[in-house]
């Protein structure tokens, strides 16, 4: 195992407790493209657990091993890795940072007890690193920000932090300085040890004597870093104020307390691809991230017994399901049985994770993360215990804690009509292990849709089904969900005459149709007297007028209107059910002929979010889709973002998440509800009739 030279500090073991047991579960979160996966990397070559530091362009990094990440160059799933660093025991959840995929992290952060969120110097990315903090303060998880790529820099580091401070609702505090030479950072200043290092490539840092110069910047930025922790610290407040040196155990004593409440983000920085700032990052998190404990406390879990928390599931080809948790408290080994909301489960094989590979390891103990096998109804989020008395009480607690709605949706048919089974199968795989992924049958239209976080989201789906499941499919758009109405109102009647030996069939119906005012549906009545049309009969008619409604002169369901069976006639022989039945159906037919039918189109109450410099271009791209603005407004706790609320035509929303995106560096999203139907007349109505393979109104 690899050393980091100088450094370690009797007052940062006495504060923090270094070397305590359990393993501690680290998120690394961040923008796309951040170099989350590059500094996985660099830790585990830092730390011994390879021997050879990879590179997304050589595709051999334990992160991102999966063939779909590989082939778009970019995180689409989380990987895990464990690895020790001086004695203490760590397990990293490399997480994705495409708004795409970021319930992937959503559902890794309950179970971990600190988040490295790695950040660089580009404004455009800084929408995307709040949406990130904001996850992260919302579940009071303690971080740190690794600011990633100094070696291609072109600003100083607390400018830098000024630009990033927007992003955060607690102060950025930070704990390192750059050495610079010739425009290069070749070195860093610890603040918080007051010690000055020189980075070697990819190797240990090793100390160095601080010139005059550096030794004034050095004071004035610490001097800065005690400040922001005396806000919380009345004796460190005192000592500034008296102009005495804080005692250093009270100096990382704050350090520690404050990063693990949640009142700062300690800021460092490096170069994952150089390996620069890692051993730095690592002592910070030996020092000063949580156990399994303090995570107990903020999940309000007893820690009475076993408990574990599922963060995700996969399904493997050879091995069945896999169950990825933390342990929470207590042990589990295998065959051990465990109690989940669906009633009990017995562990087949508990693993140890390393990127693609799971490996058996004995019993885990609480801290671990590991994979248990075979746990066939146990589903992502959700609470294990050996006792019932242990589980979560509430079912947000013991079940998925977020819900993504689909912003884009796909109708998916298997290419080989034999395939079908075996599709349905592997679509019900996929949502279990991607929560965010949601599968639905149109009732109607008959389809199988899946929609998804994106275009990028639904893409990688496809090729999980061809690559790991052999299966090709065919993929269209979904059918929007049009209707039809009358405009105005006409009395028909239908006579269902047929005479073929024996008993003949004769059916006999007046009906008067109105238009209902939208909303109202379908409403049928009667007004026979005197028994024109038996009894018996008048349920047939019903039946033959909604059979008639189901598709109307423009092949579409007719709705909002109200039908009376108002008189008719009938054979002692050869009237019957059925009869009446046809009639009805043919009085309809020609009725709403001449009832001037109207296209309707649904439209739905749409809430977009974006940041408040993009606002007009989102007013303008819905202006463009058919849309009305109902108004905009600052979005609630979200500073420098907006929420826009519109009506759209359900058809211009097909697509619609892919033109937000890219108006908004990749992070607008909405969700839409279904609010009425309106009338679609004209070219509109036209285009929407050929879209839909139907006859021109």
């Amino acid at each position: 195992m690899a050393q980091v030279s100088s450094g370690g500090n009797d007052h940062t073991d006495r504060a923090a407790g270094a070397g305590a047991s359990g393993t501690r579960c680290i998120a690394l979160v961040g923008p796309f493209g951040s170099g989350k996966t590059t500094l996985l990397e660099a830790i585990l070559k830092r730390t011994g657990a390879i021997a050879r530091q990879g590179s997304a362009g050589e595709g051999n990094m334990v992160g991102d091993a999966g063939p779909e990440a590989r082939s778009h160059g970019m995180s689409v799933e989380t990987n895990f890795a464990e690895t020790d660093f001086m004695g203490d025991r760590f397990c990293f959840a490399d997480c994705p940072g495409s708004v795409e995929f970021l319930a992937e992290m959503e559902h890794v952060l309950p179970g971990v007890d600190l988040a490295v969120v790695v950040a660089e110097d580009d404004p455009r990315k800084l929408p995307a690193l709040q949406l990130i903090l904001k996850s992260l303060e919302t579940r009071a998880i303690p971080r740190v920000l690794f600011l990633n790529k100094i070696d291609k820099g072109s600003r100083g580091v607390r400018e830098v932090l000024e630009s990033l401070q927007p992003a955060s609702s607690v102060p950025l505090v930070l704990r390192q300085l750059p050495i610079w030479e010739e425009g290069k950072a070749t070195g860093f200043i610890d603040l918080a040890l007051e010690r000055a290092h020189v980075y070697h490539e990819r190797e240990v840092s090793t100390q160095v004597d601080m010139s005059d110069a550096d030794r004034a910047r050095e004071l004035s930025a610490r001097f800065t870093m005690l400040e922001t922790l005396a806000d919380h610290d009345d004796a460190l407040m005192e000592a500034l104020l008296e102009d005495i040196a804080p005692d250093p155990d009270l100096v990382f004593g704050d350090l520690v307390r404050e990063v693990r409440e949640g009142q700062i983000c300690p800021v460092f920085f490096g170069s994952a691809e150089h390996g620069n700032g890692i051993g730095r990052l690592l002592k910070a998190l030996r020092h000063e991230a949580p156990h399994v404990d303090r995570l107990l406390s903020r999940l309000d879990a007893s820690g009475d017994g076993t408990q574990l928390k599922v963060m995700k599931t996969l399904h493997t080809l050879h091995g069945g399901k896999l169950s990825i948790a933390r342990v929470l408290s207590g042990a589990v080994a295998d065959g051990d049985v465990l109690e989940h909301c669906g009633g009990e489960a017995r562990v087949s094989g508990v693993y140890r994770l390393f990127g693609q590979q799971a490996v058996k390891k004995a019993p885990a103990a609480a801290g671990d993360l590991v994979g248990l096998g075979r746990l066939d109804q146990v589903q992502t989020c959700e609470v294990l215990a050996d006792d019932k008395r242990f589980l979560p009480a509430t079912p947000q607690a013991n079940g998925a804690e977020q819900s993504f709605e689909p912003v884009l949706s796909i109708a998916v048919t298997a290419a080989r009509s034999q395939d079908e089974v075996r599709l349905s199968s592997a679509l019900a795989k996929l949502v279990e292990e991607d929560p965010s992924l949601h599968l639905e049958q149109s009732q109607n239209s008959g389809e199988t849709r899946l929609g998804g976080q994106g275009e990028m989201h639904l893409r990688v789906a496809q090729e999980r089904l061809a690559g790991k499941y052999g299966l090709t499919i065919n993929v269209d758009a979904p059918q929007v969900p049009y209707a039809e109405t009358i405009r105005q109102e006409t009395s028909v009647r239908g006579r269902h005459k047929k005479q073929s030996g024996g008993h003949g069939q004769f059916g006999d119906v007046a009906l008067t149709i109105r238009p209902l005012p939208r909303g109202e549906g379908v409403a049928f009545s009667d007004q026979i007297t005197g028994g024109v049309v038996p009894k018996q009969y008048i349920p047939s008619v019903r039946d033959g007028v909604l059979e008639a409604l189901q598709y109307g002169p423009l092949g579409f369901p007719v709705v909002d209107l109200a039908v009376c069976l108002t008189d008719g006639s009938y054979h002692s022989v050869d009237s019957s059910d059925q009869a009446f039945r046809m009639a009805a159906i043919m009085a309809m037919r020609e009725g709403l002929e001449s009832c001037k039918p109207v296209l309707l189109e649904p439209v739905r109450k749409v809430t977009l979010f974006c940041p408040s410099d993009t606002t007009a271009r989102i007013n303008a791209i819905v202006a463009s889709r058919r849309g009305q603005i109902l108004g905009y407004d600052a979005r609630p706790g979200w500073a420098g973002w907006d929420e826009v609320d519109a009506l759209i035509p359900e058809v211009e929303i097909g697509d619609l998440i892919v033109e937000l995106r890219s108006a908004t560096a990749g992070v607008a999203s909405y969700r839409s509800v279904f609010d009425h139907m309106a009338e679609l007349s004209g070219k509109a109505a036209d285009l929407a009739l050929r879209r839909a393979g139907k006859k021109a109104a």
